[in-house]
């Protein structure tokens, strides 16, 4: 079973719609497939804070500026340049202009700027507290309008065409590494396709998933990542994983993302007698500092304590009419628990948010596989260094997204449809179908291995543990994987220990501390 495309795009957040759009906007044939049911369901979705526009005493330097301030050092100044430069443009362009997403709005009818965390200036837009959501319906309404984009939902990635490794022809190993596509598993009827493409592009987002605490959806299981790796494509500085220092803590809740708007706004982070305590860790910041900062002084209040976790004061410091307007689904969400934040202390436990990392891409989101992009947080651009700016990651996916359809606008009239013949069918060799329990089992283990071992903190002692740990659990994985039907939390499993092993093998091999990778 075929299917045949100009542009396969896997993902189906800011950065695979951007391209998908500027891709068919250009009459190009687009496949976009995402592995949830619904469309939207994506890391873009959940992203609360904002995105970055332009403040008005900004400049492109001066954003540049606290990018690389915030990359502790280790940020590509090229790319941080790029973002700067184009990103207030594509933001008008794409999704003010051409996706008319709701974005807030002074008494003035200017759109309403917001500073966060480490910005020296006020130039975050967004739709109260809940910027992803608007964005992405936004864009997905748009998607689903194209005539020329198809969009397959339910259907899950399980591995990426390349001949050097799948081609019945042996002498595609001499050729360099390229990409014609992947083959495609639909949750609906368990049939596997092969997907042709002449340029595939990754945007499957992150891999919070692989962590026990984690602000990311269900599907953000380090599947582009580990797909990538396996295709043999270039990876870097994985052990930059963000954790983001406010998530919500209850027995029963999802770890929901308390957004760090709520400290640009004044919210301080207080134990249970409302005493703050950040001023300790980051005099000149406060609550302001950058999120590894705040993430391990949250960490280090409860070790010291015997702490679960501390608290986030809005009530003493922002009015409760300006808690309603800007913070409705916060308000909501905490609400369902018992937790009224315009009255209540709000429990907070830091928890893995976002990725720095990534596979290797340039300027225009290439990476070391011919054929093969990756663009948002699957990629790494070097933007984001050994820690991310607020706001930068929706900017990053919309900018280097629209990016990579320029270089395949340019590209794909020279480029070969693959020759079918030389990759073979999908071959079902299932002896049984997959046991939940054991899926449960295995991924449970992975994420307390990762976040024990490999968590906020790391020593040399855990990070051994850990990658003995998950090597072995990876070769049970990988036997399960061979005998047993497929299903998308299968293949979700193999990812993740995947991503899992290259992520404690990179944070293994940098024995320096920086940004957010902490070695003790």
């Amino acid at each position: 079973m075929n299917h045949d495309t100009d542009v396969l795009i896997i993902g189906s957040g800011i950065a695979g719609c951007a391209a998908a759009l500027a891709l068919a906007d250009a009459g190009v044939a687009v496949t976009v497939v995402t592995r949830a049911q619904a469309p939207e369901e994506s890391n873009t979705l959940y992203a609360q804070g904002g995105i970055i526009y332009k403040g008005e005493q900004d400049s492109p330097d001066l954003l540049a500026e606290d990018i690389l301030r915030a990359g502790a050092g280790h940020s590509f100044p090229p790319a941080v340049h790029i973002l700067a430069q184009e990103g207030p443009e594509i933001v008008e362009r794409l999704l003010i202009e051409a996706a008319n997403v709701p974005f807030d709005r002074n008494e003035r009818g200017a759109l309403s700027l917001a500073r966060e965390g480490s910005h020296s200036v006020s130039r975050i837009i967004h739709a109260a507290d809940a910027t992803g959501k608007a964005i992405e319906l936004a864009l997905i309404r748009k998607i689903q309008a194209h005539p020329n984009i198809t969009l397959l939902t339910g259907h899950t990635a399980i591995d990426l065409l390349t001949p050097s490794h799948h081609s019945r022809n042996r002498l595609a190993i001499y050729e360099p590494r390229a990409c014609v596509g992947a083959y495609i598993f639909d949750q609906q009827t368990g049939n596997v396709r092969r997907c042709f493409a002449r340029a595939t592009i990754l945007a499957t987002g992150g891999l919070g998933q692989i962590f026990l605490r984690t602000s990311n959806p269900v599907g953000s299981r380090g599947d582009g990542l580990a797909m990538a790796n396996r295709a043999g494509a270039r990876i870097i500085n994985a052990e930059f994983i963000q954790f983001h220092p406010t998530t919500f803590y209850h027995l029963h809740a999802p770890h929901f993302l308390i957004s760090e708007a709520v400290r640009g706004e004044g919210g301080r982070l207080v134990h249970e007698n409302g005493e703050p305590f950040m001023a300790k860790y980051a005099p000149e910041w406060k609550d302001l500092a950058p999120r590894d900062i705040v993430a391990r002084a949250i960490h280090q209040e409860m070790l010291e304590r015997g702490l679960q976790h501390v608290y986030l004061d809005l009530r003493s410091y922002i009015p409760e009419s300006r808690i309603r307007e800007h913070f409705p689904t916060i308000l909501a969400t905490c609400r369902q628990y018992g937790v009224d934040i315009t009255q209540n202390l709000v429990p907070v436990v830091p928890a893995a948010h976002y990725f720095c990392g990534g596979v290797w891409v340039d300027a225009w989101g290439e990476t070391t596989i011919k054929n093969l992009y990756a663009v948002g947080e699957v990629a790494c651009t070097g933007v984001h260094g050994a820690n991310r700016l607020a706001s930068t990651s929706l900017l990053e996916g919309a900018v280097w997204g629209n990016r990579a359809a320029q270089q395949i606008l340019r590209d794909l009239p020279e480029r070969e449809i693959p020759h079918r013949g030389d990759i073979p069918e999908w071959r079902d060799d299932s002896q049984f179908p997959p046991d939940p329990a054991l899926i449960a089992q295995d991924m449970s283990s992975v994420k307390h291995i990762m976040w024990n071992y490999v968590g906020l903190i790391r020593t040399s002692h855990r990070l051994k543990r850990a990658l003995r740990e998950l090597q072995h659990l990876e070769i049970e994985i990988e036997h399960f994987y061979r005998v047993a039907t497929l299903s998308d939390s299968l293949l979700g499993l193999r990812n993740a220990v995947r991503t899992a092993l290259i992520v404690t093998q990179a944070a293994w091999e940098n024995t320096q501390s920086m940004g957010c990778h902490y070695r003790e």
